[in-house]
């Protein structure tokens, strides 16, 4: 069974949009963190934004006012919704499920999808 799936990369100029999908299954569903993940070549893969089942949401400073992460709870879905795209955003997006550590209220992602790539050209 595939937990996470993602769809909507692709290529675009800069300052164009995309907006990232991915469905849950019954398993990750439920789950309370949802989030977005991208890997560029050579680098370390690195959060960009999650939202909790709250619906509160928390992004990494390089996408702030550009990118909106969001879910629809009743299509077991979470978007990210990304604009002004820039050359440096170029990465493969995955995104994730896990859990609450309430401790400290850092989520611990458990399940990934395969990844999706964006490819940004100045």
């Amino acid at each position: 069974q595939v937990d996470l799936v993602e769809s909507g990369g692709g290529s675009v100029q800069s300052g164009g949009s995309l907006r990232l999908s991915c469905v849950a299954s019954e398993n990750t569903a439920t789950k309370y963190c949802k989030g977005w993940f991208r890997q560029a070549p050579g680098k370390e893969r690195e959060g960009v934004a999650r939202i909790l089942i709250d619906g509160s949401t928390k992004y990494a400073d390089s996408v702030k006012g550009r990118f909106t992460i969001s879910q629809d709870m009743a299509r077991n879905t979470h978007y990210l919704e990304m604009n002004s795209l820039k050359p440096e955003d170029t990465a493969m997006y995955y995104c994730s499920a896990g859990d609450l550590h309430y401790s400290d209220a850092n989520c611990e992602y458990s399940y990934w999808g395969q990844g999706t790539q964006v490819t940004v050209s100045s």
